[in-house]
């Protein structure tokens, strides 16, 4: 993304890091792209806003390292600390670990999750798609991207009384192939 976008989005997470009490989980769309970001991040001392306020936990590919920063996320929520967790979307976080509670008052989704486009079994599957019900590609990426949006966003309302802040950071979430496939309880403003 550009610079600029770059710039915002962090902004965002760092006010929203001196604002929302306990934690506040931050999803991307791949690691690679998280791993821009955090660059960028901390090139742009945006790192260092977020740290002011809350402790900083990310999601590796290393399952047992990804526990350990959720443990140390957990702890930091708990003693009353704050922290925020940067995710992948399709990542372990996003598929299955809940943030009820203090645990999650914020989750941000960064960009659209769209699955990389050219992998042979998502080729096949559109394919079959396209053939068997006459769904267009684009109409397939699309759902699954809000789908993925969607199980990220509901990593932080676990039940009735829980509660939680939620922000789709991307323009392209009010378009209408989009806005139509989001929750209709969820206002998009």
């Amino acid at each position: 993304p550009r610079a600029s976008v770059i710039k915002n989005y962090g902004d965002l997470a760092a006010r929203l890091a001196s604002v929302i009490p306990d934690g506040i989980i931050c999803f991307f769309v791949s690691y690679r792209y998280m791993s821009d970001i955090i660059t960028a991040w901390s090139e742009m001392n945006i790192l260092t806003d977020i740290l002011k306020h809350k402790l900083l936990f990310i999601e590796s590919k290393d399952v047992l390292e990804t526990g350990l920063a959720l443990e140390a996320y957990r702890n930091a929520c708990d003693v009353g600390r704050g922290a925020v967790f940067f995710a992948v979307a399709r990542g372990k976080v996003a598929e299955g670990v809940d943030f009820d509670g203090h645990y999650g008052r914020a989750v941000i989704m960064f960009g659209v999750p769209f699955q990389y486009s050219k992998s042979r079994p998502l080729l096949a599957r559109m394919d079959f798609l396209r053939e068997n019900y006459d769904i267009p590609e684009a109409d397939f990426m699309n759902f699954d991207a809000l789908r993925q949006a969607s199980q990220c966003m509901g990593r932080v309302i676990r039940s009735k009384t829980d509660y939680g802040l939620m922000i789709l950071a991307d323009s392209r979430y009010t378009r209408n192939d989009k806005k139509e496939k989001v929750p209709t309880a969820w206002p998009l403003v």
